[in-house]
């Protein structure tokens, strides 16, 4: 447990093996793997518990949109057994109880340091490692650093003009305040429907006065078709955990379980296609839905008769028309952004007390004391305010951060055009710093722990490579980056993935360039490169040795 100080097990050492940043589910795995290998290990945490995303994301109704029997760590098979989901799909508390169970059933908490963000990164070229400083005012030296900062760990707060004048209070998803916020008789405005959005109106709309949605963008919902564990298929789960972790290897997604769709929707007649969506809106969840053919992802056409179902359920769903067509999305392909899932979300529309304003049409001008108030002059009296806004996806984290080297590279202008990255692991003029689920990997889209696990065991293959061969530095060439970053953006292009203005993009950022930064050619053919790779030799590295003794 974290002393008075804020520390979990003590001051860090002045010198590491390995210097973490972060200790949500990446760091925490990362410490697990490395420490195994004998290295000195420390992650340190801005936070003032563990968990990431779901120590931050407290928001109501958060909850994961993998089933729970995927979404939980592999490595330890004991742990996969013994652990109980309640629900089909975990909330954020028991994820965030299975998370400090790891912890402490594998005792990490002692390599973490909470209450320290670290501000800075520099690696000195002659001495070949890292120093990291910290808000807590930490100097820390490592041979190596991996960045587990995660993927959505940067709330986008809008700047909206006037919002230092409200006299309500205002709330972000992803700051969410610990104790939990009462709503009850209030008059809220939720500003984004995203998936975080999606989650929470349903249980917002039940206990304020009034609730306002400002959507800008539609966004395409599933049912989740949530529901206590079903014991049995537990049973089942569990019993085949090692052959279906071993499968998931050998998907998109890295989750198994789903047969792979053999034919076109455009060679199926219109009610084979019908049926089809149906069986799968009535199963619950994206990738079963996504699955149902196997163009959905790549032709427009095909696409259009999965888009167009969902729009009709939606009609179907919500009684006003004017109301249901700004709830159907029509600006981009349904799943090429990540497809959000719900229990109810829909039907809160039908309810007296919501309201749908859409602010693509009359923009938010301004929060006044009282509430909002739209270009057009249209006022809406408020006592609360909700951002649903997002995050600085794949490389706030990481940008938030003073990373440089003494070689004069810096990570802020080295990305300043977009994200670039060998395999999403590692940046090219930045020796001995890896990056867990990075941009140019495919993490985003695929059951992240699996991502996490896979990215960990890599970078620890890697390690002991080095080790082996008495090496110390580490680094993509800049071919090798270039050739990735063509690749990374070549699959895109081959999809409809960049028809969305995403989070995948940075679109949700204002200035932020307009890059595609996931891999999105699977996971399976990710790993395989991965692993072909490391096979070779390490590929598209340089490995040298420098330092008289190798940590």
């Amino acid at each position: 447990m974290p002393d008075a100080s804020g520390l979990s097990g003590g001051h860090a050492p002045a010198r590491l093996d390995v210097a973490i940043v972060g200790a949500g589910l990446a760091g925490l795995y990362a410490i697990h793997r490395l420490r195994g290998m004998g290295l000195r290990v420390r992650a340190f945490e801005a936070g003032s518990g563990i968990g990431g995303t779901w120590f931050w994301n407290r928001y109501p109704g958060a909850r994961c949109d993998v089933e729970s029997l995927e979404y939980s760590y592999a490595f330890s098979d004991e742990l996969q057994q013994e652990w109980k989901w309640p629900e089909r799909y975990g909330t954020q508390p028991e994820i965030l109880r299975y998370i400090n169970h790891v912890a402490d059933r594998f005792d990490l908490r002692r390599d973490v340091q909470l209450n320290t963000r670290v501000t800075s990164a520099v690696f000195d070229d002659a001495a070949g490692e890292w120093t990291l400083t910290t808000d807590r005012g930490d100097a820390v030296r490592a041979r190596f650093c991996v960045m587990a900062a995660g993927n959505l760990s940067t709330p986008r707060v809008p700047d909206f003009k006037g919002i230092g004048d409200f006299k309500g209070k205002w709330y972000h998803s992803g700051l969410w305040p610990h104790e939990g916020v009462d709503f009850s008789g209030l008059r809220v405005g939720v500003i984004g429907t995203g998936s975080s959005g999606v989650q929470m109106i349903p249980i917002i709309a039940r206990q304020a006065k009034h609730l306002h949605v400002f959507q800008r963008t539609a966004n395409f919902s599933l049912p989740a078709r949530n529901a206590p564990m079903d014991l049995e298929r537990e049973r089942r789960h569990k019993a085949e955990y090692p052959a279906r972790r071993r499968a998931a290897f050998d998907t998109p997604f890295a989750i198994a379980g789903y047969p792979k769709p053999t034919r076109s929707a455009l060679q199926a007649t219109a009610q084979e296609r019908q049926d089809a969506y149906e069986a799968k809106w009535q199963e619950g969840g994206s990738i079963s839905f996504l699955y149902s053919y196997t163009d959905l992802l790549v032709s427009k056409e095909a696409n259009e008769t999965a888009s167009e179902f969902v729009r009709d359920k939606i009609r179907g769903t919500v009684k006003d028309p004017r109301t249901a067509e700004l709830l159907a999305p029509k600006d981009h392909p349904i799943g090429t952004k990540r497809l959000c899932l719900d229990t109810g979300y829909y039907e809160t529309y039908n309810r007296a007390n919501v309201t749908l304003v859409d602010v693509r049409s009359d923009p938010i001008a301004q929060i006044t004391p009282d509430g909002l108030r739209t270009a057009g002059g249209a006022d809406y009296a408020l006592d609360a305010i909700v951002f649903a806004t997002g995050f600085d996806a794949m490389t706030g984290a990481l940008r938030e951060i003073d990373i440089r080297t003494t070689h004069g590279a810096t990570l802020a202008d080295k990305w300043d055009g977009g994200p670039l990255t060998y395999l999403g692991l590692m940046v090219a003029d930045f020796p001995n710093m890896f990056i867990i689920t990075g941009p140019g990997s495919p993490g985003v889209k695929t059951q992240m722990i699996a991502s996490i696990e896979q990215h960990t065991d890599w970078i620890a293959g890697c390690l002991a490579h080095m080790r082996r061969h008495q090496l110390d530095r580490v680094e993509p060439t800049a071919e090798a980056e270039a050739a990735w970053v063509q690749h990374v953006n070549a699959v895109a292009d081959s999809t409809l993935y960049p028809l969305a203005n995403s989070w995948y993009v940075g679109a949700n950022i204002p200035g932020k360039p307009r890059v595609f930064m996931p891999y999105v050619g699977g996971f399976d053919a990710y790993k395989r490169r991965c692993d072909a790779v490391a096979a070779g030799g390490y590929e598209g590295f340089k490995l040298t040795r420098q330092a008289a003794a190798v940590a």
